[in-house]
């Protein structure tokens, strides 16, 4: 049996082959946010929201003041709890767990999902007795030094602060302090970092560690970033939320999702004009 004479098609020059669109790789979710209202005393801060948050990225929540991103972000780990008086309408599922279900352990939940905030807060204590804080809560007592030079490393703090561990934490820079607040985070395991402005009290030169400490972090951490800043929202975040605030008929202002993408999508090529107005700098 004689095979068919398999020749190349001709293709004339003036043909177009269109490139083949490789389908976006299918990442897990981490947080699943179902028409979500936070309320303080009744009053709504933020209504309605549904995004996701995919794991082992950096999102960035944007948008102007008061207009409900830290609610937001302090909803992802219970912090709203300790404000007296908030409710939280719809559903959170981290992993698939309803957050806010009757059976979960708010104090587990903040240990599986750090956070930093706006400003440095180091305990008023050692280097090591900061970052050994966690791991001691949690009742580990063996291994200590390893864990605290584990984080310290993760957090790119060890060699800048390894021959002084036992030196007060108010010794080091406030970008310093920034790190070791994340290596204070790191010393738990946690699968989630919550960064609340992290780099707002600092100069341009640390922001830029804290930035390129992200970058590498997100290789095992999924990191959730409020920020005021577009650029660096731009530099350093994979998919970005743009929330506003709408003033209800009775005053109040509540913080709506507007627009939820990828980063570079949200910066060029924006679906609503509210967005576009807001990265451009034309309002905000």
């Amino acid at each position: 049996m004689t095979m068919p004479d398999l020749k190349p098609p001709v293709v004339s020059e003036r043909a177009v082959i269109a490139p083949t669109e490789e389908p976006e790789p299918v990442v897990p979710v981490v947080f699943s946010v179902e028409d979500v209202t936070v309320k303080y005393a009744g009053v709504p801060a933020i209504t309605n929201i549904d995004l996701a948050i995919h794991e082992r990225e950096i999102t960035a929540l944007i948008g102007p003041s008061g207009c409900g991103k830290t609610t937001l972000l302090r909803s992802f780990n219970r912090m709203n709890d300790l404000v007296p008086g908030t409710t939280v309408d719809g559903r959170i599922a981290y992993h698939g767990v309803d957050l806010y279900g009757p059976n979960v352990d708010p104090v587990e939940v903040r240990r599986r999902i750090g956070m930093v905030f706006q400003k440095p807060n180091p305990f008023p204590k050692s280097i090591f007795d900061n970052v050994a804080f966690g791991p001691r809560l949690l009742g580990q007592r063996r291994d200590l030094d390893d864990a605290v030079e584990r984080a310290l490393t993760r957090a790119a703090l060890w060699d800048e602060v390894k021959d002084k561990l036992k030196s007060s934490a108010f010794a080091l820079s406030g970008g310093q302090q920034q790190r070791l607040c994340i290596a204070r985070c790191l010393a738990v395991e946690p699968d989630v970092l919550l960064m609340d402005e992290p780099c707002s009290a600092l100069d341009p030169i640390a922001t830029a560690r804290i930035e390129d400490l992200m970058e590498q972090l997100k290789q095992d951490f999924t990191i959730v970033i409020v920020t005021h800043n577009m650029q660096q929202a731009a530099r350093t975040s994979d998919r970005t939320a743009f929330i506003t605030a709408e003033v209800q008929d009775d005053g109040h202002r509540v913080g709506r999702l507007v627009e939820y993408d990828r980063t570079g999508t949200i910066f060029t090529h924006p679906s609503d004009p509210r967005t576009e107005g807001y990265v451009t700098g034309r309002f905000g």
